[in-house]
């Protein structure tokens, strides 16, 4: 399988962030982990992903029978599209699933239907191709707060809804990190200013959970991490200040959408109002990119954060 160079980025504690390339450069990262000789994957990306993820395999000097594990934090497509297509070309590989998402992994037909609800099924099969099904005898079930051990580094599973029903974070003490899919949010690194990084909460269709969201963050922070290893995208710190625009961001996004709640057109108001909330964060942030830079960045949050919070208040009434 053949591809381009993977852009990849050393981070610390053998990790490195790698560009799936999925939606647009820097939006989604999958993480490989090497220890010891051995490797592990976190998140990764779609189909067209796997090449890169393949090339950073070679990059590292591994091969891939040196993969053990595939951690999927959730397995929404953008994070586990490409999985099944990644565990064919992975012979001792086996795959850690929230018990949730593993019937999905096994039998891709509802996560297929799920997200052409979102896209469309011309949109979904020109993002995401085939999604190819993973041997249920190559799965293992993640309890929650289990301990996996990766060639002598322990790292454990821990669920945290919120964003999905089928999510875990993945602590890693190693690094004094965690791997927190989307549960604690987006970051990208367009939008870092003199201050650090800025976070985002994210509501993606199709069970956002505010209570549950609030949770999931003070998850992760008990695990007393000094950095997290967000899929969009990849390490952040400053982790106190993050958390709070977390939970506030959380709050936000409720506020809004009681807000719009009655609106006649609930998605078109919900979408500036959410782009509006994005600019006034940055603003004072002290990010002073274009208003154009923002939609080029953060128009994909808007649409799926707005979707989000409108399944949300139709479920919640």
């Amino acid at each position: 399988m053949q591809g381009h160079r993977a852009q990849t980025t050393a981070l610390n504690d053998g990790i490195v962030a790698i560009d799936t390339e999925y939606a647009r450069p820097l939006q989604d990262a999958s993480h490989l982990i090497r220890h010891r000789g051995r490797a592990a994957f976190v998140d990764t990306g779609v189909n067209d992903s796997v090449p890169q993820l393949l090339d950073a395999l070679a990059q590292q000097d591994l091969d891939v029978g040196d993969v053990d594990y595939v951690f999927l934090t959730h397995v929404h497509l953008d994070h586990a599209g490409g999985a099944g297509l990644l565990m064919q070309q992975l012979p001792n590989a086996r795959c850690v699933l929230h018990p949730y998402g593993a019937p999905h992994m096994i039998d891709p037909a509802k996560l297929v239907a799920g997200t052409e609800a979102v896209y469309g099924a011309a949109r979904t099969a020109e993002i995401y191709g085939r999604i190819e099904p993973i041997d249920e005898r190559r799965i293992i079930i993640a309890d929650n707060e289990q301990w996996f051990d990766f060639n002598g580094r322990a790292m454990q599973t821990i669920y945290t809804e919120g964003h999905a029903r089928h999510h875990y974070v993945l602590n890693d003490p190693e690094s004094k990190g965690v791997f927190t899919g989307d549960s604690f949010g987006v970051s990208y690194r367009e939008l870092d200013t003199a201050r650090g990084e800025i976070v985002f909460p994210t509501t993606t269709p199709v069970q956002f959970d505010p209570v549950e969201a609030h949770k999931a963050v003070d998850r992760i922070m008990a695990c007393e991490p000094e950095q997290l290893y967000l899929t969009h995208y990849s390490r952040v710190r400053n982790l106190d200040r993050l958390m709070t625009e977390m939970h506030e961001g959380i709050d936000a996004y409720v506020a809004m959408a009681r807000q719009h709640e009655h609106d006649e057109d609930r998605i078109e108001s919900l979408q500036t109002s959410m782009f509006e909330y994005f600019a006034s964060r940055l603003d004072e942030h002290g990010y002073r990119g274009s208003s154009e830079a923002m939609h080029s960045v953060l128009d994909i949050e808007v649409d799926l954060n707005t979707q989000g919070l409108d399944v949300w208040l139709r479920r919640s009434k």
